[in-house]
This record gives structure tokens, C-alpha cells and sequence, in this order.
């Protein structure tokens, strides 16, 4: 074998992904509100793009949309015919680990899918408008953040030295308003006597909202107890026995309190009627509304999907702008400058209409795998995966993941994450057609809403899922109640003890 040095020529295959591949690909994952913030800087950044309103016949959720589910939604604009040559690859490329990353465990093959449901379940709470209705003006966010409110009061409260150690204390209480520091650490780091920071952080203590400053949960529930004139020996006592409170020990709680039941019930009631994180009411952000990225409706001739164009603004290629600045005179670092933003510019028009093909294409899918959720609720809802929908439309599975990435579906009965329609199955106890995890979750959280006085253990569920043929093991209902934010029968049975105290 020689070791001299030579040349070479090897022929090979691979997989080259171009910045505009990539630029597509993301695309895909972002939310109609995300890709208008893109294309903002996009604009921004190429003099050739320039955008237009979105059109003004959108759908809304009391009208149907105009176009029947289809595979091929209406073609793109004619502005696309006057691009250029550039290539157009497909965006549905599998991927491997090492050249892209996954989304969400449900990009790995037999992953199961996420349950994103958002809870609405196209069940609408009525607001009244009359004196007892809500306060909608108390969910606005003031802006003023709970700190910036406790030194607004201390400047008032304090002066001298101690304003600088109210300042510090201020600064260690969390957003629930408890003080996350030790005072004993504090008063070391600033060089002052325990008691002169004790002293500073009582007068904190008094500041609006009642319980800020609070060391744990006891202290801030005794601040508000003292501050309604409630706090006498045996609140005092109910206090600092919340553990019993928790594990509803009333028992215990009388003997300690010594007090007859109508007396305990009532420091209960009054007890909950405190606030156990005083600090929250400030400096959150206001609640922010999931705008829909598609819509979904009943139509006479089958189901109608839109993309909610409200959200998507339009971009153009201003190609007479293109054409006056290069019959200027420029050099050639200018011209080939030009030429590339006008081939970004095209391409990012076709990725833009080649994203909303793709979203309708799954979503389609979806409403057809899933129509018996739409007709019938989420009982109906049947097991499906990403990979169901990928082999149906001819995609990969990283495409289907990347479309119902942060997109939420608007229909009859809600909104949705289209995550939410990938679930689980569960095999029938009778041996017929497998049925979704979160059927089975909705019936779980029937049955212990219509328990009433006689409280369902696990092992009752398990027979009365069994007998409305899920064949479902009681760890599996565990698991289940627990996603559900319910508490097991012990708890439940405590909590109607106390409810009944």
C-alpha cells in the first residue's frame, strides 16, 4: 500500500440545509402571532417586502367559513408567478437528531401525544352586568409591580437609616409576598442589630396588602387575622395548627382550640376567607387571550377550515421599487445585493402560502380523524398520533409536530391546541374499538363530580369505568385523577368535612 500523498475524487449524497430551507421549517412551528412578529423584522429588514392589511372577510366564531376542507386550499398569489427561479424544496424532510432538533417528545416515532387541551370545552360562564356580576376592572393590571408599591409606602412609613434597611427587605419578598430571606443574614450583611431589622420588618408587616412580609404561611394568615380584630387565643391556636386544618382533624382541632363545633366552623370559614399569597394581586401580567390560528366549522356539505387571516397580515414583493433601484446606476456589490433580497423576498412569500397549505392539509386531517369530537363531544374522541396523520397526508411525523406546535384550533365547542386531539389508547373491556386517554379522563372527572356524600375510592372507579367498558388498571386512574387536579377520596372526603364544619 502506498503512503505517498494523491488526490482523489469521491462522489456522495447528502442533505444540505439552506438558510431558506431553514427559514421555512420554522415557520412552521410559530403561531400566527409569532410569524407577524417575523415578518415584522423581516419588512424591516428588506426594502423589497412591504405589507398589506389583512383582508377584511376573515371568519369569526358566529359565521361559517366559505371553503369546504379540501387538500389544496385557493392557490397562491399571482405575485408568485413573477418570481424568480429559486428552488423550492419541500418542507416535509425528515430530520435526524443530529442535523435537527425535535420539538416535543411526540416528534420521537410512537410517542404519544400531549394533552393541551385548554379546558374551555365550548363551555361559556354568562357575565352579569348587574350588581352582582363581576368586577372586570379588577383583572386589569395597574403595571405597579408589588415592590414598587411597598417602597411607595415605606417612603411615607420610614425615614433615616431604616428606609435603606425597609429597601432590603423589600427587595427578599417574593411575588406571593413572603419575606425569602433569613432576618439574621440580613442584619449581618448590613452591619445593624436583629432587632432594629425585627423592628423595620414590623412596620412592613402593616403595609397594604394585609399578610405582605410574611415569613411563612401562619405568620401571613395571623397578619390578616389581627388586622380583622379575629385573632384571639383560639385562632391563634387554629393557626398554628394548619396541618390539622389540611388533614381535617376537627377532633383534635376542638380539643386544641377548645371551642364547640359551631365555633370551630366558623373560625374556618373565617380562615379561608384570607388571602394565602397576598402578594399576587400585584405586578402580574394581565391575561393575555389565545387568539385561534384556524377555525373550524359545520357545514351543510361537510366541515369548512380557515386560516384566521385577522392574525396573518399579507406580504408583497414591491417589484416596481425593485425595478427603479436597479435601472440605477450602482456597482455590482449593490445589484447582487439586490438580487438576493429580492430572491429572499420571493421565497419567503412561498414558504409563507407553502405554511398555510401545510396547516390546512394536517388540520383537515385532524377534523377527519376527530369528527366524532366535533359532532358529539370529548367522549367521542378517539386515540390518534402523529404518525396517523403524517402516513394519511404523505408527511413525516416532524412536519405534523412542527404544524400543531403552538396553534390552537377555534370550533362549536371551544378552543383548542391541536396537541390536544393526540392522545393515548385505551383498550375496551369488552374487546371492541380502543378509546382516547382523555375520554377516559372526562369520565373520571363525571363520575367523582356526581359522587355527592358517598365519596368514589380508586378501586370504585376502576369498576364503574370497567362496566362503561374501559378497560383501565387503578394506578392508570390514579394517574389520571392526578392530571386532573382532583385529590384522591381521603382528601375529598376531609375537604367535604371541613365544607361541612
Amino acid at each position: 500500500m502506498s503512503l505517498a500523498p494523491r488526490l482523489d475524487l469521491r462522489q456522495s449524497q447528502s442533505l444540505v440545509m439552506t438558510p431558506q430551507l431553514q427559514q421555512a421549517i420554522r415557520l412552521l412551528a410559530l403561531s400566527n402571532l409569532e410569524v407577524e412578529g417575523f415578518l415584522a423584522e423581516e419588512i424591516e429588514r428588506n426594502p423589497l417586502l412591504e405589507a398589506s392589511a389583512p383582508e377584511d372577510d376573515g371568519p369569526t366564531q358566529d359565521r361559517e367559513p366559505d371553503a369546504p376542507i379540501r387538500d389544496q386550499p385557493a392557490t397562491a398569489d399571482e405575485l408568485l408567478l413573477a418570481g424568480g427561479d429559486s428552488g423550492e424544496a419541500s418542507l416535509d424532510v425528515d430530520f435526524t437528531a443530529e442535523s435537527f432538533h425535535h420539538d416535543s417528545p411526540a416528534d420521537q416515532a410512537g410517542g404519544a401525544g400531549m394533552d393541551g387541551s385548554l379546558g374551555l370545552n365550548g363551555a361559556s360562564s354568562g357575565g352579569g352586568t348587574g350588581e352582582d356580576g363581576p368586577d372586570f376592572d379588577s383583572f386589569a393590571d395597574t403595571g405597579l409591580s408589588l415592590s414598587d408599591h411597598l417602597l411607595a409606602q415605606a417612603g411615607t412609613a420610614i425615614e433615616g437609616a431604616d428606609l435603606f434597611i425597609a429597601a432590603h427587605l423589600i427587595d427578599q419578598i417574593d411575588e406571593c409576598g413572603y419575606l425569602t430571606a433569613s432576618l439574621l443574614d440580613i442584619a449581618t450583611r448590613l452591619g445593624v442589630p436583629l432587632a432594629r431589622v425585627e423592628q423595620v420588618l414590623a412596620i412592613i408587616q402593616t403595609f397594604e396588602p394585609t399578610g405582605v412580609g410574611a415569613r411563612d404561611l401562619a405568620e401571613c394568615l395571623a397578619l390578616q387575622a389581627k388586622e380583622a380584630d379575629r385573632y384571639d387565643p383560639c385562632m391563634a391556636r387554629l393557626i398554628d395548627n394548619l396541618d390539622l386544618v389540611a388533614r381535617g382533624d376537627l377532633t383534635r382541632l376542638r380539643r386544641l382550640c377548645n371551642v364547640d363545633d359551631e365555633d370551630l366552623a366558623d373560625m374556618i370559614r373565617e380562615l379561608r376567607g384570607y388571602d394565602p399569597k397576598p402578594g399576587c394581586r400585584f405586578g402580574g401580567e394581565p391575561t393575555q387571550a389565545v387568539v385561534p390560528d384556524l377555525f373550524v366549522a359545520k357545514r351543510k356539505d361537510g366541515w369548512g377550515i380557515e386560516i384566521n387571516a385577522a392574525t396573518l397580515p399579507r406580504v408583497l414583493v414591491n417589484r416596481s421599487y425593485y425595478t427603479e433601484l436597479s435601472s440605477a446606476r450602482g456597482d455590482k456589490a449593490s445589484k447582487a445585493w439586490l438580487g438576493d433580497m429580492l430572491a429572499s423576498a420571493n421565497w419567503l412569500v412561498k414558504a409563507l402560502d407553502q405554511r398555510q397549505r401545510t396547516i390546512i392539509k394536517v388540520a383537515a386531517e385532524i377534523v377527519k380523524q376527530q369528527e366524532g369530537f366535533f359532532l358529539h363531544g370529548v367522549a367521542q374522541l378517539k386515540p390518534l398520533t402523529l404518525r396517523q396523520v403524517a402516513d394519511a397526508i404523505e408527511m413525516h411525523e416532524s412536519t405534523v409536530s412542527r404544524v400543531t406546535s403552538n396553534k390552537y384550533l377555534s370550533c362549536a365547542r371551544g378552543l383548542y391546541e391541536l396537541k390536544y386531539f393526540f392522545t393515548s389508547a385505551i383498550q375496551s373491556s369488552e374487546g371492541g374499538e380502543a378509546v382516547s386517554a382523555q375520554a377516559v379522563k372526562s369520565a373520571i372527572k363525571a363520575l367523582i363530580g356526581a359522587e355527592g356524600d358517598k365519596i368514589l375510592s380508586d378501586d370504585t372507579l376502576v369498576e364503574l369505568l370497567n362496566a362503561k367498558g374501559f378497560d383501565i388498571a387503578r394506578r392508570t386512574v390514579a394517574k389520571y385523577r392526578e392530571a386532573l387536579g382532583i385529590g384522591s377520596s381521603v382528601q375529598r372526603r376531609r375537604a367535604r368535612a371541613l365544607e361541612g364544619a
